[in-house]
């Protein structure tokens, strides 16, 4: 293999449209531009998102709330995933990412385990949070329940 026997990849690049180039080239005369017009002319159109000088839609939609980009987000379970797991399980972060027991939650601080649902397991349960009926839940089953760091 030669430096100069290198070419890109089948259909990686695709042919410049030149305009401007003749009435053969199909490009020709207003270079694809039709007649006239603001958009015919060099430096010619709108911004993006200009409605013609009515009210645009960003500005007409009322806007609510607000995203907090500081908040502390938590990976969250409930009682009613973890009744399904054996007895004596040890239920932490990793045990619930490893067994796709929750979605993904990008940069969680931790599980937080929420009282939805019945435990009739005993299971020994490491969270970062709990709900106070999650707790006395795990706890009425006969489990443990640890703060996690």
């Amino acid at each position: 293999m030669r430096i100069d026997t290198l070419s890109p990849a089948e259909g990686a690049n695709s042919r410049v449209k030149r305009l401007g180039r003749g009435i053969g080239s199909g490009h020709g005369k207003t270079s694809c531009k039709g007649h006239k017009g603001q958009w015919a002319r060099s430096g010619g159109g709108v911004r993006p998102g200009f409605e013609g000088g009515q009210m645009p839609i960003a500005r007409r939609v009322p806007k609510r709330g607000f995203h907090n980009k500081w908040a502390t987000r938590y990976t969250i379970i409930n009682l009613s995933q973890l009744a399904k797991l054996p007895k004596g399980t040890v239920v932490d972060f990793e045990y619930v990412e490893k067994n796709g027991l929750t979605k993904e939650v990008k940069n969680s601080a931790g599980l937080k385990v929420l009282g939805t649902g019945e435990l009739k397991v005993a299971l020994t349960v490491k969270a970062a949070k709990f709900s106070e009926s999650a707790k006395a839940a795990i706890e009425k089953a006969g489990g443990k329940v640890e703060i996690a760091e």
